[in-house]
């Protein structure tokens, strides 16, 4: 229990929701990957839940230079600001404690989903979802990794996240 300050930074990576034929670009890779950073102001509620409201950054973008020609160049891509908040619930075990977060916030930016059945090119405030899984590592469980998802509805698309943390106690 406590109140702390958590600091990630990781590689995000955005997608469609949808498995797509993308006819003879097979072999081209439509996701965007960037630089992805979160801060999270820590309520300890429990030793097994805390509240977390949060505000982050993913900052995406593709490779132009995939040798297309006479095509459109399909690409998923996020460039927002976060923020919102999550609960987490987490088995308080010391060294090695599992955890599994949810909650619900607004990214604002620029999204785009341009596939084959989808043309979402915008610059807006859109609700998201975000849903991670993750283990506290260390003896006062100061040290993250974690798996992350934020799930764009009106975008179509969802970001997943692999990043490291590290909370610094306030008390």
């Amino acid at each position: 229990m406590g109140n702390f300050i958590k600091a990630s930074i990781g590689y995000g990576s955005s997608s469609s929701y949808y498995i797509e034929d993308y006819g003879s670009q097979e072999e081209v890779d439509v996701m965007g990957g960037g630089l992805y950073l979160q801060a999270e102001y820590v309520l300890g509620v429990k030793s097994w839940l805390s509240i977390r409201p949060y505000a982050g950054a993913i900052f995406e973008s593709v490779d132009k230079d995939q040798n297309i020609q006479n095509q459109p160049q399909y690409k998923v891509t996020t460039n927002a600001f976060l923020m919102g908040g999550k609960v987490r619930i987490c088995a308080p075990i010391p060294w090695v404690a599992p955890f599994i977060e949810g909650g619900i916030g607004t990214s604002i930016g620029k999204f785009e989903t341009f596939t084959p059945n989808i043309n979402f090119n915008k610059s807006d405030v859109l609700l998201h979802i975000p849903f991670s899984i993750g283990l506290a590592l260390g003896r006062k469980n100061s040290l993250e990794i974690g798996i992350s998802g934020y799930f764009h509805p009106a975008a179509k698309q969802s970001t997943s996240v692999f990043a490291i943390g590290y909370s610094i106690p306030l008390d």
